[in-house]
């Protein structure tokens, strides 16, 4: 292990090694942001799937995901690899550390794939095979995907105890993505498809919420320094409004849904947004809770971003085909969601 002092010696900003680093953490920490939340909604809408009723309403959630979904894991991609050419160090830990539920996710994401693919095409009789394929491979992705968080925050400690919260971690990511997913067919759907994901939503909330909790607990409980970074003065005054602004998002969440089945009932669309909208808020914050507790650590009090970069002439080389690559996959994502805005209908051939 680095000695923390040594560690945390910020370098020189202005040349190529400091700031170089510090780019590509941000690239990599967006990437990482937009992948969790474009495809943890997808994610949701597979999870979800197997309580629609019949297959028109599980061809409805389906078209509400079909333009996107594949897009979406864009982002994953572009993450990882951030971290394999930019923090090669950190790449081999953490991926080292996180091997098994890797490899599980890689091979969920493949099932989903397939079976979306093969549903699209398949005979009447073959579609429920396809959709408990696709079902199986979104929940164990989200599951595993928890889990791997919960191994960040941990340190990727190996005993029972920090097992155990990974995997509640999965669990409550699983039901994140849900809520997520139910947000996004209460806006995309209409009709009774949209009545039921709202009580979707309602059954995944809490469920989340208490993920929510047990990360903000874990994290300045594994290390001193974080500790230090939210209790001290006056920084715990200053960072207040992060838990109180989640706490509130959760309130607007469950008293929106409570009065949406009225309003839907009536076809009032009023409001059918906030539900998603607000869960992306929550996730913005979580978010920015924990890049704020880690930062600048990769690998908590073991590697620093600077600690595990490439050489800077590397790092230079890669900066300038981010530069182009970035911007494009920006742009076509902003695109496709805007010309495949509005209502879903059921898939037709």
């Amino acid at each position: 292990m680095l000695d923390t002092t040594t560690a945390l010696a910020m370098p020189d900003l202005t040349q190529p090694a400091g700031w170089l680093p510090l780019v590509f953490a941000l690239v990599m920490a967006l990437a990482m942001l937009a992948y969790v939340i474009l495809d943890g909604y997808d994610l949701g809408v597979g999870v979800l799937l197997r309580r629609a009723d019949d297959v028109a309403q599980k061809d409805t959630m389906i078209a509400s995901i079909g333009p996107f979904w594949d897009a979406n894991e864009t982002w994953l991609v572009l993450g990882v690899g951030v971290l394999l050419v930019a923090f090669p160090m950190a790449h081999g830990v953490i991926l080292g550390s996180l091997y098994l539920p890797v490899a599980l996710m890689l091979v969920a994401l493949t099932l989903r794939g397939v079976a979306f693919d093969f549903r699209v095409k398949a005979r009447d009789k073959h579609k429920p095979l396809w959709d408990r394929a696709f079902y199986v491979g979104s929940l164990l992705a989200g599951w595993s995907q928890g889990f791997m968080l919960g191994g960040l925050v941990t340190g990727f400690a190996t005993d029972w105890g920090s097992q155990l919260f990974n995997a509640l971690i999965g669990l409550c990511l699983v039901a994140a993505y849900c809520l997520l997913g139910a947000g996004w067919l209460i806006m995309k759907t209409e009709g009774a498809l949209q009545l039921k994901a709202v009580r979707w939503a309602q059954g995944s909330l809490w469920l989340t919420a208490a993920g929510v909790a047990a990360i903000s607990l874990a994290t300045p409980w594994v290390s001193q320094r974080i500790f230090d970074k939210w209790f001290s003065f006056p920084n715990v005054v200053m960072l207040l409004p992060i838990p109180a602004m989640t706490v509130a998002l959760f309130v607007v969440i469950a008293r929106s849904l409570k009065r949406l089945p009225t309003r839907l009932a009536q076809n009032n669309q009023y409001g059918a947004a906030v539900p998603f909208a607000s869960t992306v808020g929550i996730f913005l914050l979580a978010f920015y809770g924990l890049a704020y507790s880690l930062f600048p650590w990769l690998v908590v009090d073991k590697l620093t971003i600077w600690n595990a970069a490439s050489a800077p002439e590397a790092l230079m080389v890669i900066f300038y085909g981010t530069v182009v690559v970035l911007p494009v996959i920006i742009g076509y994502t902003v695109f496709a969601y805007r010309v495949f805005w509005g209502k879903s209908t059921a898939l037709k051939y």
